[in-house]
């Protein structure tokens, strides 16, 4: 399995269901307006956590094969693609500044043995057992980290504290170009004792490489 960070909460996601395909899913395309760029996408899927800007640009999202659009998926419910497992788990957008704002689509996706969760636009400050219950044994864990729309750096500690993934991935924090003030990842890295951490372009992930040790974090370059 194969991931790429675009910045905010995007991902692009490359699976292998069998020896001689290929699945891509790009979770929350957002729109240029918030000052970052996106590359040219196709995909075989497209994951929406919620129905803002900054999320939701499906039409930079051109299909796989030519002849086909991607599979959209925004909201809550199970879907099984071509051996890909995709659950929506509703949430809530409150933020921290406690002004609501609506509901929030929480992705888990199970492909080549591996079990990744992405939060979305995540602002409860803790999840509730029925969301724990669903969300399952994780194996990597998508979080934003950088506050005021959605959780920030205490509340993702307490978060991952619940769901106990084996790998974090930090996201929806400032990054350079970025036009939406976020707090920047250094705030969450001091929660676990760390001034920084290298980042990588692309992250590639076997089941094997995932063990039952302390958890990691994995910063992402967009």
């Amino acid at each position: 399995m194969n991931l790429i960070w675009y910045g905010q909460s995007c991902f692009q996601l490359f699976l292998k269901p069998s020896k001689d395909r290929q699945i891509s899913i790009v979770m929350d395309p957002f729109s240029e307006e918030i000052g970052l760029k996106l590359p040219r996408l196709k995909a075989d899927i497209v994951c929406v956590s919620h129905e803002h800007y900054d999320h939701n640009n499906v039409k930079a999202v051109s299909g796989s094969s030519s002849d086909k659009e991607p599979f959209l998926i925004n909201g809550p419910g199970e879907y099984e693609i071509e051996n890909i497992f995709i659950q929506g788990i509703f949430s809530w957008h409150d933020n921290c500044q406690g002004k609501e704002r609506g509901g929030n689509t929480i992705y888990t996706i199970e492909g080549e043995d591996i079990r990744l969760c992405h939060l979305g636009d995540l602002g409860q400050k803790e999840l509730t057992e029925e969301q724990l219950e669903k969300i399952g044994d994780v194996d990597i864990l998508m979080i934003p980290v950088g506050g005021v729309y959605t959780i920030g750096a205490s509340q993702a500690s307490k978060i991952i504290s619940q769901i106990e993934p084996r790998l974090i991935i930090p996201m929806h924090y400032y990054i350079p170009r970025l036009k939406i003030k976020l707090d920047s990842l250094d705030r969450f890295l001091k929660n676990f004792g760390l001034r920084a951490i290298e980042p990588v372009k692309k992250l590639s992930v076997k089941k094997k490489d995932l063990s039952d040790q302390e958890a990691k974090i994995v910063v992402m370059k967009a």
